[in-house]
């Protein structure tokens, strides 16, 4: 009996622990249960731990190294992120370089032609990709209606005044760095994307 005993209360002093370890507070993390289903075992690009044994005391990986190693064996120095060859630009997948005109050098972009060819293909790609940024704020007709822009007031009506005879090269460059309200997409809409919009604004929106 008193065997059986002990044993009722180590279960339940096993089972008491299991239970409080799995509480975190403070500086307490608590304990992991199959801890790489939280920390990631393949490579981070942006950090370089190159220690086999780092978070080997937590680690149940099958290489048997460390939970925290996360170096390229495969890679020069143990890289993750390999470094661009010197004295290289990088380009986009589709060939662009990077953009490096200011905000406010306005008159050396309205100098700059349209790289994309135009066509009725990209005419409808630019009315899709119109649709899908411009809309809110320029309204279809491009009149400054929409219904973002009427809450946030003064949005350009493309079809008034100056903005007809705007070179291509300023509304790409408004587009990419923003001017005014309106604000700068060059991080949200690649190059020939926003080229693609300057030819609808031109050939549809400007024409109606």
């Amino acid at each position: 009996m008193k065997i059986r005993h002990s044993i009722y209360i180590i279960a339940i002093a096993g089972l008491s622990f299991g239970l409080a370890s799995c509480g975190a507070s403070g500086d307490d993390p608590g304990y992991e249960f199959a801890p790489q289903m939280y920390n990631s075992v393949p490579y981070e690009p942006l950090t370089q731990i190159i220690n086999e044994d780092e978070g080997s005391w937590l680690s149940s990986r099958e290489d048997g190294r460390g939970e925290f190693y996360n170096s390229n064996s495969n890679n020069p120095h143990r890289m993750n992120m390999r470094e661009p060859v010197a004295n290289t630009v990088p380009r986009t997948k589709d060939g662009y370089l990077p953009y490096r005109l200011k905000a406010f050098e306005l008159e050396a972009a309205a100098e700059i032609e349209n790289p994309v060819e135009f066509s009725d293909k990209v005419l409808g790609e630019g009315k899709v990709l119109y649709a899908q940024y411009c809309v809110a704020c320029h309204g279809a007709g491009g009149e400054g209606d929409g219904k973002a822009g009427e809450v946030i007031g003064g949005v350009a009506n493309l079809k008034g005044g100056a903005y007809i005879n705007l070179p291509e090269g300023h509304i790409f460059h408004v587009i990419m760095k923003g001017k005014g309200r309106m604000g700068a997409h060059g991080s949200q809409i690649p190059q020939e994307r926003i080229w693609k919009i300057v030819h609808y604004v031109k050939q549809e929106i400007q024409k109606q």
